[in-house]
C-alpha cells in the first residue's frame, strides 16, 4: 500500500467513525488531507532513509553518555519543527490543539518509516501530555512547550531490577529535604534514557515517597538528566537497535514532585494510557511496511507458470494472493479499531471514556501481534530472501516483537480487559448496547453478540484464580466481538465474517480450558 492509498484509506475509515463527525476542534475534510500528505512526505523523505542505517549502526554508550546514529537529531528535528511532536496539545502550551484522533490518523506514517526513532517522540509527547494534566504551572509552563517543540525529550521510569509489572514492589526512594525533594535507585528498560538529540531530558519516575504499602506509597516525579543522573548500560536488543534501552542510577537526584503525593500510580495513567495507544499506531505502521513492501516483491518476483512459458509474477499465484489480501483484510478492520479508540479518547461522555478503558487493551495487544504477524507473512511472501537484510522485512520483525512487551505484556493487558474494563467499571454493558445498536440488521453478527454476552457473565460468576487463567484467550473472544462490531464499517467484511464463529467457540473453549485446569488446580 502505497502512502497515498494509505492517506485515503485512513481519511475514509475517519469518515466510518461516527464518533469523528461530533468532536469538537476536528479539522475540515481539506486541512485533513494536507496534514495527512505532509506527514506522508515528511516520513518517506526524511524519517525512513536513516532507519536502516540506525538499525545496522545502533546506539552507543561511551564515557557514560549515548550516541545515537547518524541522522537522527536530524530526523527528530524534522518532525519537531513540523509540529508532530505536539497535534493533540492544547495551543497554549505549544500543540496544534488538534483531536487525539488526529494524532492516531498522522502518527502510523511515521512508525511505517522508523519504529526505533519514533520512541523517542512517543514518551516525550506522552510526558507533555502527563504535565499539562498534573504538572503544577510552574513544571508545566516550564516543560510542555520545551517539549512540544522537541527542545527538550522525556521517558518513563517505572521497572526495577526487582519490579517489573509488580509496581507495588517499586524501592526507588524519594526523599523530602530542605531544599527539596531527592530520588535514589536504579530504574532499567528505558527507553531513550540518554541520547544526544536534546541536552535536557526530563524522567517521569515512580518512587516510594512514603512507608505505605504496595502503590499507595507511590508519587511521581520529573527528574532532570543532570547531577545525580547516570546511564550505566544499554541493552544489546534483538530490534529498534537505534532506541538506546537504558539503565539509570539516581543518587541523591534533585526531583520535582509530580501532581499529588502518594498518587503516583493512577497519574502517570495518562501516560500510559497515550503509550498505549501509541502502541497502536506503531502496529498498524509497521504492518503497512509490510504489506507494501511484499506486495512490491510480489509483483517482481516471477517463478512458477506454464514450463513453456516465462515464469509469472508470484503475486498471481493463489497462495500469495490469499496471504497477502488476508493481511489487507486484518489491517483494514484494525485501523477502525484504533480511531474508534482515538475518537472515544476525545468524546467526553463518561460511557465513552469506559468504552474507551475497554477497547484500549485490545489496540494494544492486537497492534503489536499485527506488526509481528505482518512481518511474518511478508517473510513467507519473500521466501528467503525476507531472512537477508536486503530487505526491510527481517527488520521489521525484530522491531515489532518487542511491542507486545513494553506498556504491559498481553497478558497484564487481558488483565485490564477482563478485570477490570468489561467485568467492573462497565465498559462492556457500553460496548454491548453500542454494538447491538449498529450491527442491529445484521442477525449473524448479533449472534457473536450474544454469545460473547453469555460467556462474559459466566467469566463473571467465576472465582478470581480461574477468572485471571481464562483472561487471555477471554480477550481474545473479546477482539472478536469488537470486530464483529466494527466490520459493519467494511465494504467488504467477508474475510472477517468467514472465520469469526469458530474463532470466537476456539478461543471460548480455551477459556474454558484454563478456568478448568485452575480449578482442579
Amino acid at each position: 500500500m502505497s502512502w497515498a492509498e494509505e492517506n485515503a484509506a485512513m481519511l475514509d475509515a475517519l469518515a466510518r467513525t461516527p464518533g469523528w463527525s461530533a468532536l469538537e476542534g476536528r479539522p475540515d475534510d481539506d486541512t485533513l488531507t494536507a496534514i495527512l500528505d505532509e506527514a506522508a512526505r515528511l516520513a518517506a523523505a526524511v524519517i525512513w532513509p536513516q532507519d536502516a542505517q540506525g538499525d545496522r549502526i545502533g546506539a552507543r554508550l561511551a564515557d557514560g553518555r549515548v550516541t545515537l546514529p547518524p541522522g537522527s537529531r536530524d530526523a527528530f528535528a524534522a518532525l519537531a519543527d513540523g509540529g508532530w511532536l505536539a497535534l493533540e496539545l492544547p495551543e497554549a502550551l505549544g500543540g496544534a490543539g488538534l483531536p487525539l484522533a488526529v494524532f492516531a490518523a498522522v502518527n502510523p506514517a511515521f512508525e511505517r518509516a522508523s519504529p526505533a526513532l519514533m520512541m523517542a517522540a512517543g514518551s516525550t509527547r506522552a510526558a507533555a501530555r502527563l504535565l499539562a494534566e498534573h504538572g503544577d504551572l510552574e513544571t508545566r509552563d516550564d516543560w510542555v512547550p520545551a517539549l512540544a517543540a522537541g527542545e527538550r525529550t522525556a521517558t518513563i521510569c517505572i521497572s526495577e531490577p526487582g519490579a517489573g509489572s509488580d509496581v507495588g514492589r517499586i524501592r526507588t526512594r524519594a526523599v523530602r529535604t530542605p531544599d527539596g525533594w531527592r530520588i535514589g535507585g536504579e530504574k532499567i528498560w528505558i527507553s531513550f534514557g540518554d541520547h544526544d538529540l536534546t541536552e535536557r531530558i526530563g524522567h517521569c519516575v515512580l518512587a516510594r515517597s512514603t512507608d505505605a504499602p504496595g502503590t499507595r506509597g507511590l508519587s511521581l516525579f520529573l527528574v532532570e538528566r543532570g547531577p545525580g543522573v547516570t546511564c550505566t548500560r544499554i541493552e544489546e536488543k534483538m530490534g529498534l537497535h537505534a532506541s538506546p534501552t537504558c539503565a539509570l542510577l539516581f543518587e541523591d537526584a534533585p526531583a520535582r514532585l509530580i501532581g499529588t503525593e502518594g498518587r503516583g500510580l493512577p497519574q502517570l495513567f495518562t501516560m500510559i494510557r497515550q503509550m498505549r495507544l501509541t502502541v497502536g499506531t506503531q502496529g498498524l505502521g509497521v504492518a503497512l511496511r509490510c504489506l507494501a513492501h511484499s506486495r512490491a516483491y510480489a509483483a517482481e518476483r516471477c517463478q512458477g507458470g506454464p514450463p513453456d512459458a516465462p515464469p509469472v509474477p508470484i503475486a498471481t499465484h493463489p497462495d500469495i494472493r490469499r496471504q497477502l489480501d488476508g493481511l489487507a483484510a486484518r489491517i483494514d478492520l484494525f485501523r477502525l479499531a484504533l480511531l474508534e479508540t482515538a475518537v472515544l479518547a476525545d468524546l467526553p461522555g463518561k460511557d465513552d471514556a469506559r468504552l474507551c478503558a475497554l477497547t484500549l487493551p485490545l489496540v494494544k495487544t492486537f497492534g503489536a501481534e499485527l506488526a509481528s504477524d505482518a512481518a511474518g507473512t511478508a517473510m513467507m511472501v519473500l521466501g528467503g530472501a525476507g531472512y537477508t537484510r536486503e530487505h526491510p522485512v527481517e527488520q521489521a520483525l525484530r522491531d515489532a516483537r518487542v511491542f507486545a512487551i513494553y506498556e504491559g505484556t498481553t497478558g497484564m493487558q487481558a488483565q485490564d480487559f477482563l478485570l477490570r474494563q468489561a467485568l467492573s467499571a462497565g465498559g462492556l454493558k457500553v460496548f454491548l448496547s453500542r454494538a447491538r445498536a449498529e450491527c442491529a440488521a445484521s442477525p449473524e453478527r448479533l449472534a457473536l453478540l450474544d454469545v460473547f454476552a453469555a460467556f462474559a457473565e459466566d467469566l463473571r460468576a467465576a472465582s478470581r484464580p480461574a477468572q485471571l487463567a481464562a483472561a487471555d484467550p477471554a480477550m481474545r473472544a473479546g477482539w472478536v466481538a469488537v470486530q464483529a462490531w466494527l466490520s459493519m464499517r467494511l465494504d467488504d467484511p467477508r474475510p472477517f465474517l468467514a472465520t469469526a464463529p469458530q474463532r470466537l467457540a476456539l478461543h471460548m473453549a480455551e477459556a474454558w480450558a484454563a478456568m478448568s485446569f485452575e480449578e482442579r488446580s
